[in-house]
């Protein structure tokens, strides 16, 4: 059950990663590229995690489920971000818009 309980908690971080989501749109080009990496390097961390689990769990569908929920939770937020970092290097820099 300790196994369990472990990937519920890592569950549990990512989705509150999900609800503690950040004004990107006030962060500065800096700002946003460094939230872009510590998303990038949160979702290579949980999905390592999520492996390890899955080679020792017996309940695969709960490893499926995080790495599910990992993947979706993650790439939402990192197309978030690359969105409205690309508007404003776009802004910024090409002097568009």
């Amino acid at each position: 059950m300790q196994e369990s309980d472990e990937i519920q908690k890592l569950v549990d971080e990512i989705s509150f990663r999900k609800s503690n989501s950040k004004d990107y749109k006030k962060m500065t080009i800096e700002q946003i590229s460094q939230e872009l990496r510590d998303i990038m390097k949160f979702e290579q961390e949980s999905m390592k995690k999520i492996e390890e689990f899955e080679s020792t769990q017996k309940n695969q569908d709960l490893a499926k489920y995080a790495k599910m929920i990992c993947k979706n939770t993650t790439q939402r937020e990192i197309t978030q971000i690359q969105e409205i970092y690309l508007e404003k290097i776009d802004k910024n820099y090409l002097n568009s818009k």
